[in-house]
């Protein structure tokens, strides 16, 4: 009789819960555009709550568990590049990202972050102004706007290089979608004397103050009155 795979702590409920909400946050910021309109204060709003989860995970990526620290996934091309040469050799990994990874979640990050910072810095002088933009020159405004248009290109370019690797390592047997719902990895795919990550009421007490005060923030942010929503 076969034993069932024993299972391990790789992503802590945070990680999780940051992951998927920064996904609702930009396909509704990306719909939202589209759509125009009234629909623009979604998008701000949308746009603010991306910020705030954006600054989370870079908190969260110095002072939370063993695989959503930074530390644990440091880009280096000679390791990406070992483990493009391997991953069709091998049928271990490690947790957390790979070396692979560590590159999209970084080029995410900061393409993510500018996008969002710029757009409270924009204005299309008819209806949508960012709740900043009244702070700076208008020829700020205008850089700023022209960074923030050409940003979208960039993040649908990342999301598609994102779905095409998700895709990539299920052919492969590694599965990275379950894991980032349920938080755990089979041992039989990852390294030997892997350790589990710490996913106890203390480190979800510590996310929840720090969502709480970043919380704060986005909605101080989206009720502004020195922008918005021009009438």
């Amino acid at each position: 009789m076969n034993q069932a795979p024993q299972k391990i702590r790789v992503w802590d409920l945070p990680t999780r819960l940051f992951h998927w909400l920064l996904v609702v946050c930009v396909v509704g910021a990306l719909v939202t555009v589209k759509l125009g309109g009234n629909w623009m204060q979604w998008h701000l709003n949308f746009g603010i709550a991306t910020l705030a989860l954006l600054v989370f995970r870079v908190v969260w990526g110095l002072i939370g568990p063993r695989y959503a620290r930074f530390h644990s996934f440091l880009p280096s091309i000679r390791a990406a590049w070992g483990h493009l040469r391997h991953t069709s050799k091998t049928q271990t990994r490690q947790a957390g990202h790979n070396p692979l990874g560590a590159w999209s979640v970084y080029a995410m990050l900061v393409l993510l972050l500018v996008q969002a910072s710029t757009g409270l810095f924009v204005s299309d002088d008819i209806m949508y102004q960012g709740p900043l933009s009244v702070l700076v020159s208008n020829d700020t405004v205008s850089r700023l706007t022209s960074v923030h248009k050409l940003g979208e290109w960039g993040i649908f370019t990342m999301l598609g290089l994102h779905i095409v690797a998700i895709a990539f390592y299920s052919l492969k047997g590694h599965g990275l979608v379950g894991p980032m719902i349920h938080g755990d990895a089979n041992t039989q795919q990852l390294l030997a004397n892997t350790t589990p990550a710490q996913d106890d009421w203390r480190v979800r007490t510590g996310a929840l103050i720090l969502a709480a005060v970043l919380a704060w923030v986005a909605w101080w942010l989206s009720t502004a009155q020195f922008g918005g929503i021009l009438s």
